[in-house]
C-alpha cells in the first residue's frame, strides 16, 4: 500500500470521529459565541475597564449582600431597643446600649457593672487571647520547624498534625469532653497509674487551661500548614553559605531563618488574635462557659443575649458585638504598625 493510500485511508477513517466531536462541541461552542457578542461589544463601547468591573460585580454583590448589609443592619440595631426582631417595630434608644454595657462602678470588677455577663465575657475573652495565641504561634512554629527537616514519613507526619483542623468544633469539643469528664478516659489512665483523678471542667483554673489546650490542639495544624509555606520560600542558598561560613544551626535559625519568617508569623498571629477573640464553638460545648463564667467569652454573651434567652435583647447583642469588631479592628492595626516598624528597622 502506497504512502497517498495510508493517507486516503486515514483520512476516512476519521472523518466521522470528527463530525462527531463537531457535533459534541456544537452547544458549546454556541453557548460561547452567545457570551463572547455581548462581551465584546461591552469592550469595544467601554473600554478596558468595563471589563474589570463586570467580572468583579458578582463578588461585590455577593459581599455586599452577606457581609455588608449584615454590618448595617447590626448597627442599626444596637441603637434600637425591645424585644421585636423585624426593625420596623422597634424603638430607637439611641446610644442606650453603650451605655448600659459601660455601666460599672469599677471596671476592674466584673461584679460592679450592671451587665456583668459581658465584662466577664470580656476579661475571659483577654485572658484566652493573651494565653492561647502565644501557645498556638509558638507551637506551630516549633512543629513548622520539625516537619520541615529531612525525615522518613514526613508527608504522614504532616497529614496528623493537620488532621484536628478537618474536624468539627463541636466534634473536637466533644471528644475532649468525653476525655476531661469525671469518668472519662484522662481520669481512667490516671486512676489505672494508682493516681487519683481530678474534675478537671469543674475547677476554674483547669477548665480555662483545657479550653487553651484544646483550642491549640484543634488549630495548630491550620497554622503550621501556612508556617511550612513560609519556611519553603526561603532559598536554600542562604543555608548554605551560613554553613560555608560556619555558622551553626542555631543562629542560622536566629539569623536567618526567623527574620525572613517574619512577614508569615505575622500572618499567623492576626488570624490567631482574630480566632481567639471569636472563640466560642470547642469552649462552649467543652465547658458551657463554667464553672460559673470563668470560661464564658465574649461571643457566648452575645449568643445568650441576643438567642439563647427567654427575653432576647437584640440590641444589647448588636452593640456588644460592635465593640468587639472595633476591638479587633484596633488590635489587628496595632500588629500591622508594629510589623511595619520592624520592616523599617530592618531595611534601615
Amino acid at each position: 500500500m502506497t504512502e497517498d493510500t495510508q493517507r486516503t485511508t486515514s483520512a476516512t477513517t476519521s472523518t466521522p470521529w470528527v463530525g462527531l466531536k463537531a457535533a459534541a462541541f456544537w452547544p458549546l461552542r454556541l453557548v460561547m459565541d452567545l457570551v463572547d457578542r455581548p462581551l465584546a461589544w461591552l469592550q469595544a463601547t467601554f473600554g478596558q475597564r468595563a471589563m474589570v468591573v463586570f467580572f468583579l460585580l458578582p463578588n461585590l454583590a455577593i459581599f455586599g449582600i452577606f457581609v455588608m448589609l449584615p454590618l448595617v443592619i447590626n448597627v442599626i440595631y444596637s441603637f434600637t431597643g425591645g424585644s421585636a426582631l423585624f426593625l420596623d417595630e422597634r424603638v430607637g434608644v439611641g446610644f442606650e446600649q453603650y451605655q448600659t454595657l459601660f455601666d460599672c462602678r469599677d471596671f476592674t470588677d466584673p461584679f460592679s457593672c450592671r451587665q456583668d455577663a459581658f465584662w466577664a465575657g470580656v476579661y475571659n475573652t483577654l485572658t484566652f487571647m493573651l494565653l492561647q495565641v502565644p501557645a498556638v504561634a509558638l507551637t506551630a512554629l516549633i512543629t513548622a520547624l520539625v516537619l520541615n527537616r529531612e525525615m522518613r514519613g514526613r508527608g504522614f507526619w504532616r497529614a496528623i498534625f493537620f488532621f484536628p483542623v478537618l474536624l468539627s468544633p463541636v466534634v473536637v469539643g466533644l471528644i475532649w469532653k468525653w476525655i476531661l469528664e469525671r469518668n472519662g478516659l484522662l481520669n481512667a489512665l490516671l486512676n489505672g497509674l494508682g493516681l487519683e483523678g481530678t474534675v478537671w471542667l469543674g475547677d476554674s483554673f483547669w477548665a480555662m487551661f483545657w479550653a487553651i489546650f484544646v483550642s491549640t490542639w484543634a488549630h495548630m495544624g491550620f497554622y503550621t500548614l501556612i508556617l511550612l509555606a513560609g519556611l519553603q520560600s526561603i532559598p536554600r542558598d542562604l543555608y548554605e553559605a551560613a554553613a560555608m561560613d560556619g555558622t551553626s544551626r542555631p543562629r542560622a535559625l536566629l539569623r536567618i531563618t526567623l527574620p525572613l519568617l517574619w512577614p508569615t508569623m505575622l500572618v499567623v498571629l492576626i488570624l490567631a488574635l482574630i480566632r481567639a477573640v471569636q472563640i466560642f464553638d470547642e469552649v462552649y460545648v467543652l465547658t458551657g462557659g463554667g464553672p460559673g463564667t470563668s470560661t464564658q467569652m465574649l461571643v457566648q454573651y452575645i449568643y445568650q443575649t441576643g438567642f439563647a434567652a427567654l427575653l432576647r435583647n437584640l440590641g444589647l447583642a448588636a452593640a456588644a458585638s460592635i465593640l468587639m469588631g472595633l476591638v479587633l479592628m484596633v488590635l489587628t492595626l496595632l500588629q500591622l504598625g508594629i510589623a511595619a516598624r520592624r520592616s523599617r528597622e530592618v531595611a534601615g
